[in-house]
């Protein structure tokens, strides 16, 4: 089977026979081609009444619909009451740390609300605040936060003066285990018999025994010294010192901080000493003073 195409014009005429292999290819090319140009013409229509992408206009729009949601709203409400709850514990414990540490009243406000008024948490029906109107309130409480902050940080301040000022508190012995056994000023010496000004008193007891510090205070001496062998000499400030003489060994070094009963040396009987004690002074601007009334006094 075969197809003829005769075409006639003014000045040309045309003839061509197909046979069916390529007058049925002709037709489907044909229906092929007009089917694309239907559907770019279905989809130039499409395009404005149903667009694919949004605009970042419009997605901001949508954002802000989401955040003027009521249960969005709520979530920020119940937000801010716990933060205002969290505010209120710490006032709580600010007002007991004062009270504890002897702290007047007027020194802080432990009893200040937060800036919008207390927990919202009892609220039963959707919050009526607008998105920016909490926003504003939690802007407000994280100031108020940042006050509390420095609020605590000053009485952490004043409360470790207060440890400081008790633990530079000069009491009790020098040795948790021992006895006294020599008592300060005039005194036979045992070394020539003569009397001899002895300038602070001696505890006695079992070589190795702890020697403590009787408050708190800076090393300004740890090593050797005449007479007194191994010493140890701590600074408390304000012009007073002790002195810790005779030591087998030496536990601190010039310039540590030591703390009011911390071992600080070791029982012995180095330096100008007839038996395992510790030689004991205390100091003012200097001078020996009688350490018995420091001895016997009670600690803060």
């Amino acid at each position: 089977m075969s197809l003829t195409l005769l075409y006639r014009g003014k000045n040309v005429s045309f003839l061509m026979k197909l046979k069916k292999l390529h007058w049925i290819s002709l037709v489907i090319i044909f229906f092929l081609l007009s089917g694309g140009i239907i559907h770019l013409l279905l989809s130039a229509d499409a395009v404005p009444n149903k667009p694919l992408y949004l605009m970042a206009s419009e997605l901001n729009s949508l954002e802000e619909k989401q955040s003027s949601n009521p249960q969005h709203l709520t979530a920020l409400t119940m937000k801010l009451a716990d933060l205002q709850s969290q505010i209120l514990r710490i006032n709580a414990l600010g007002e007991r740390l004062a009270k504890a540490s002897n702290i007047p009243e007027d020194e802080f406000n432990f009893n200040e609300l937060p800036p919008t008024g207390g927990p919202l948490i009892e609220q039963e029906i959707a919050p009526a605040k607008s998105l920016s109107e909490l926003t504003t309130d939690i802007s407000s409480l994280q100031n108020f936060t940042i006050y509390k902050e420095k609020q605590l940080n000053m009485l952490e301040s004043l409360m470790l003066g207060h440890h400081i000022e008790s633990m530079g508190y000069l009491s009790g012995r020098p040795i948790a285990k021992g006895w006294l056994s020599s008592y300060f000023g005039t005194r036979k010496d045992p070394f020539n018999g003569r009397p001899t000004l002895h300038k602070g008193v001696d505890f006695a007891g079992k070589e190795n025994t702890a020697i403590i510090a009787t408050a708190s205070g800076v090393v300004s001496w740890s090593g050797k010294r005449s007479g007194y062998g191994n010493l140890i000499e701590l600074d408390h400030g304000k012009g007073m010192k002790t002195r810790y003489g005779h030591n087998k060994d030496l536990l601190v070094s010039v310039g540590d901080v030591v703390t009011k009963g911390q071992a600080i040396a070791r029982m012995g009987s180095t330096g100008r000493s007839t038996g395992p004690h510790v030689h004991y002074e205390i100091l003012r601007n200097n001078k020996q003073i009688d350490p018995i009334k420091y001895i016997y006094r009670k600690a803060k």
